[in-house]
């Protein structure tokens, strides 16, 4: 199916047909509505969400299951499944209805206080990772081997730098990938999130976070890949904040290097991100390489 296919009718037809206690309630694209899945307001204090590709589907008995075990846990509010549905009217995947959070996706020009961000960031993802990892979902295809080992991406790696050839420095992306591949994980698995970025980071109206949504790449394992919004969100103090409060030595940050800079060098020209998308990937590359120059 194709992801523009999952429209407000599809959603308003598929809660109407498995949840009729809903079905008079108003359904309404949110702003963002996302890429892996698409979001749709259901009344005042739910929405509904549909994956928009099948490489997203295991995410959703994922969050079904572990969603609610982590929330009472974390000291922020995260998305909480209220109902899970089935395939229907032409929708192929299963789906899944949820406590609705209100808030606004982060920005730096939104965030009120950079440096308290960070900190704020930083407790919850201790938060997270001292919550009991037994029988977690491990690190795999559902998560897109966010948690695992970096070297799943290694080829895709020395092709993005092939690629990209004056536009980086080749030498230093080599040698920080070496470096990154190098640093093996050796601790316990922990949970992670596996995306937190901007639009995942939810603000109040003072500009304070106040929510963490889609745990879609969530799962048990290293969670050096948390690490990278020092990167693409934070600079300056409100990096040093971070790294200073999070439990990580210098080994997990080289492997945070490594994720940052996969993720910025295959983003750098992909057709399907905007200008401003690939400027910034190239800032991130930059700072990324910067930093791993100066041996930090």
């Amino acid at each position: 199916m194709h992801r523009d296919a999952i429209d407000t009718a599809l959603a308003e037809q598929l809660v109407a047909a498995q949840f009729p206690e809903w079905a008079g309630l108003p359904v309404v694209p949110v702003d963002q509505p996302g890429w892996d899945n698409r979001t749709f307001r259901l009344g005042d204090a739910m929405s509904v969400r549909l994956p928009s590709a099948a490489a997203y589907v295991p995410s959703v008995e994922k969050e079904h299951t572990w969603l609610p075990r982590l929330a009472p846990q974390l000291p922020l509010p995260i998305p909480v499944p209220l109902a899970l549905g089935a395939p229907g009217g032409g929708y192929p995947w299963p789906w899944s209805v949820r406590r609705w959070i209100d808030g606004r996706p982060s920005s730096r020009e939104r965030i009120s206080d950079l440096v308290a961000f960070a900190r704020d960031l930083a407790g919850f993802l201790v938060a997270l990772q001292g919550i009991d990892a037994s029988g977690g979902p491990a690190a795999g295809a559902h998560c897109f081997h966010r948690g695992g080992s970096l070297r799943v991406y290694d080829a895709e790696t020395h092709e993005a730098i092939a690629a990209l050839g004056s536009r980086i420095d080749g030498a230093a992306a080599m040698s920080l990938w070496t470096a990154a591949l190098a640093a093996t994980w050796a601790g316990p698995p922990v949970w992670f999130h596996g995306d937190i970025a901007s639009g995942n980071l939810l603000l109040d109206e003072r500009g304070d976070l106040s929510a963490v949504i889609d745990f879609g790449t969530s799962g048990v394992g290293d969670p050096a890949c948390d690490l990278v919004i020092a990167w693409t969100l934070f600079d300056g103090e409100s990096r040093a904040e971070f790294r200073r409060l999070m439990p990580a030595d210098d080994a997990m940050w080289a492997r945070a290097r490594g994720w940052a800079l996969w993720k910025a060098l295959i983003t750098i020209d992909n057709p399907y991100a905007g200008p401003w998308v690939a400027d910034e990937s190239a800032r991130v590359a930059k700072e990324v390489l910067a930093e791993h120059r100066n041996g930090r």
